[in-house]
């Protein structure tokens, strides 16, 4: 007997499954309290002011401060080749209002430092 292949939910069972799926993925949005964000965004910067990776940092603040509606913030906190910022970013509550803008040397941090702080 050769292999017939089957719908087992139809084109109904089909479209009732896939929003049943929707409904249930969109429902922890919904418990939500407020949008996000609803205070204001802080941006660590691991380098001294004037810098290149500050200055984009302080034009990307302006874009999300004009599309997101709060004010962000930059914070900059150098030393230790950008670690002393990343572990200000790596102990912050994990709440999508604290972020870390980092250059692309950062990367080689974990080989030249036996200890970093996060």
């Amino acid at each position: 007997m050769p292999f017939q292949r089957r719908n087992i939910l139809g084109a109904g069972g089909l479209v009732t499954a896939l929003a049943c799926a929707a409904a249930f993925i969109a429902s922890p949005v919904q418990a939500q309290t407020g949008a996000y964000p609803n205070h204001p965004i802080r941006i660590v910067v691991p380098l001294p002011p004037g810098g290149t990776v500050d200055t984009l940092g302080r034009m990307l603040s302006q874009l999300l401060k004009e599309n997101l509606g709060q004010p962000v913030i930059i914070d900059n906190v150098s030393g230790a080749g950008g670690t002393i910022g990343a572990g200000v970013v790596a102990k912050a509550p994990p709440d999508g209002y604290t972020l870390l803008m980092v250059y692309d040397t950062f990367a080689v941090n974990p080989h030249v430092y036996k200890k970093m702080s996060f």
